[in-house]
């Protein structure tokens, strides 16, 4: 596993990690992107669901034996990408249409709808890609003129000098060693 992250203060956010076609790394995938999409402060909704989606296709349907999927993330501005590259360009998804007594087929439809965009790259052979994007909420700082919680949002103050009156009392110096009375 070899994850890749952009410095947050960079223009681009990007996530990158190379997982096994098995049902497995389809659920580590998830996971993993789902960590992710928290340390960014972003929504989880509806992106974890399109990457256990184009996951468990790559795992299922784009499989070759000794051959991984790439599962990457990026955000540009308020667009999230999520791609999901496998080794089977030869099988290219489409959305079809499951009658309801069957247990599977609706995946890329579930993309299709929670998806803004999406949609199949073909690549250098064997690959293909199958990405999605999102709009996601631009990440706002907190301003000062607006009331929010938590430690980042307080004022900065500069120490006054005294003693908070649990604060232990200070410590001897250097070479002194307190009496044992």
């Amino acid at each position: 596993m070899n994850p890749k992250l952009l410095q947050p203060g960079g223009s681009i956010r990007n996530f990158s990690v190379l997982l096994s076609p098995t049902p497995r790394g389809a659920r580590l995938a998830r996971l993993l992107a789902t960590e992710q999409l928290r340390v960014w402060g972003l929504p989880l909704d509806p992106a974890q669901l399109v990457v256990a989606e184009l996951a468990n296709n790559a795992a299922t349907h784009g499989r070759v034996p000794g051959r991984n999927f790439r599962l990457l993330l990026y955000v540009v501005g308020e667009t999230l990408r999520i791609e999901v590259t496998d080794t089977r360009g030869d099988r290219l998804p489409h959305v079809r249409s499951a009658r309801p007594a069957e247990e599977s087929g609706r995946g890329l439809t579930l993309v299709a709808a929670l998806a803004d965009r999406w949609g199949v790259t073909p690549g250098l052979p064997p690959r293909k890609t199958v990405w999605a994007e999102l709009t996601v909420p631009a990440r706002e700082s907190p301003r000062p003129d607006r009331p929010c919680s938590g430690p980042t949002c307080a004022p900065y103050e500069p120490p006054t000098g005294e003693k908070e009156p649990r604060q232990a009392p200070p410590l001897p110096p250097a070479g002194q060693t307190h009496s044992a009375e």
